[in-house]
């Protein structure tokens, strides 16, 4: 496993149905080409996570989320705008994706990564990339890359460290449902 990738590998390596650990604008992730159904099922296989559990997608642009959601309801652009730190919005009507990252009801999580080196790792893939934390379903997230374990550190194909890409917020996002319709609904504060 290579601890050490160059940035100017990383896209290949997506597109080859890769695998990475990487520090995202939250906690320490694990990520993959969110449009390769095999590699996400290996994401979510991973994690032990239950075969309803949906993945999260990371996104770098308004034209990104446009593909994957088929209307975005007004308020969850406001709520975009309007975040200062990172937010999960689940929203209705996922497409273009893996099945493993839409919810039974055909919502998609997504966060919008604003600014920083991840955004512009998405940007630069093109597609938008999964998000999942680096812990086995049932456990809390690590803290530090040392404190993930090692099933994980061992499952995936590439780490980026965090001399690549420095880690957000050492925190889970906060996520909020928004309905067709602009009802909202806080699913953790």
């Amino acid at each position: 496993m290579n601890y050490s990738i160059d940035k100017r590998e990383i896209n290949a390596m997506l597109r080859d149905g890769k695998t990475m650990l990487y520090p995202t604008d939250t906690v320490w992730g694990i990520g993959c080409d969110a449009t390769n159904d095999k590699v996400c099922k290996k994401v979510s296989g991973l994690k032990n996570n239950p075969s309803d559990k949906p993945l999260i997608c990371l996104v770098s642009s308004d034209a990104m989320l446009n593909r994957i959601v088929s209307d975005v309801p007004e308020i969850a652009w406001d709520l975009i705008d309007e975040s200062v730190n990172p937010l999960t919005i689940v929203l209705p009507n996922g497409k273009g994706v893996c099945k493993s990252v839409l919810a039974e009801d055909g919502s998609i999580a997504v966060r919008f990564v604003k600014n920083g080196l991840l955004q512009q790792l998405i940007h630069n893939f093109g597609e938008p990339i999964i998000s999942t934390s680096a812990n086995l379903h049932g456990n809390n997230f690590a803290k530090s890359f040392s404190k993930i374990d090692g099933v994980i550190k061992c499952g995936v194909d590439f780490v980026i460290d965090e001399t690549n890409f420095p880690l957000g917020t050492n925190k889970p996002s906060s996520i909020i449902k928004v309905g067709a319709s602009n009802e909202i609904k806080i699913i953790r504060a």
